[in-house]
């Protein structure tokens, strides 16, 4: 890991509340936050960029999540229909 730098920064309230609320979420510390704004910001990643980036993964989300509730359909209707063979496989045969 590189040397670490102490440097003192001075945030408006709602910004360190952001800060602290999206750390919280992550599971990370504050200066963790904002080294990876700076790391972000340093790459040349636009505010622009990012909106784009988190809507794209907003509606990825909403596409993974109706296609597991498709298949969690598709899936019951094929439970349904093996347990229906398996019932008949094992009533006894009509004579003919």
């Amino acid at each position: 890991m590189s040397s670490l730098q102490l440097t003192q920064v001075y945030l408006e309230r709602k910004q360190k509340d952001a800060l602290q609320a999206r750390a919280k979420a992550n599971g990370t510390k504050v200066a963790e936050e904002v080294r990876r704004a700076v790391d972000a910001y340093l790459a040349g990643i636009s505010p622009e960029d990012l909106r784009l980036l988190d809507e794209g993964t907003r509606k990825a989300g909403r596409h993974l999540s109706e296609m597991a509730d498709e298949l969690d359909r598709v899936n019951a209707r094929l439970d349904a229909a093996f347990a229906k063979l398996d019932r008949q496989r094992h009533q006894p045969r009509k004579a003919r």
